[in-house]
């Protein structure tokens, strides 16, 4: 696998309303803890939507890994010009904060969101560009925005063999167990 899309929830559906929130620590060892084996077998290039939730702190687990695998790239695709523009200030400048860090940044339209057509046609180019994707997401956990993604790749997987590779609500709270064992500490999940 060459290139890996990573995406899942946003973050205000975990619950998760800044980036101080002790769940987010966990969700990115998990996203690193599926990666690192990727990138050791070749993975080139780490693909994300960019929104507020798992894609960005994604790319933070990706800058980090950068140091170890200096040759990993990070992309970021967003749909439509300025997808930050309705994000407060703080959410923004996180944003263009990764945005300085990462390889690779484009828009599919460049025109501001004018229509669910835009997220459409982000959605076929990465699965078109993508060997496979990483999803945080977890169907037994209610329905949420990454669902239509998740059914996508899945038919995707079982048609052309594209890889599916899932982080699910159990294996975050599998590390926060092993974390409190571990270290005595009592991470707040979402």
């Amino acid at each position: 696998m060459k290139n890996l899309l990573v995406t899942g929830y946003r973050a205000h559906e975990l619950g998760i309303f800044d980036q101080k929130h002790k769940g987010i620590p966990i969700i990115k060892q998990a996203i690193e803890a599926r990666l690192v084996p990727l990138v050791e077998e070749g993975l080139e290039w780490v693909i994300t939507m960019g929104q507020y939730g798992v894609d960005l702190w994604a790319c933070e687990v990706v800058i980090e890994l950068k140091k170890r695998y200096p040759n990993l790239k990070l992309s970021i695709l967003s749909a439509y010009l300025n997808p930050t523009a309705n994000w407060k200030e703080e959410k923004q400048q996180y944003f263009r904060e990764i945005l300085q860090r990462v390889d690779y940044y484009g828009v599919v339209s460049n025109q501001p969101y004018s229509g669910v057509w835009q997220l459409r046609a982000r959605e076929e180019l990465l699965f078109r560009k993508t060997d496979g994707i990483l999803l945080f997401y977890d169907e037994d956990s209610g329905e949420a925005s990454p669902k239509f993604l998740k059914e996508k790749a899945w038919k995707k997987h079982v048609e052309e063999g594209y890889g599916y590779i899932g982080i699910s609500a159990q294996d975050v709270q599998d590390l926060a167990d092993e974390m409190q064992w571990n270290y005595g500490e009592d991470p707040e999940l979402p």
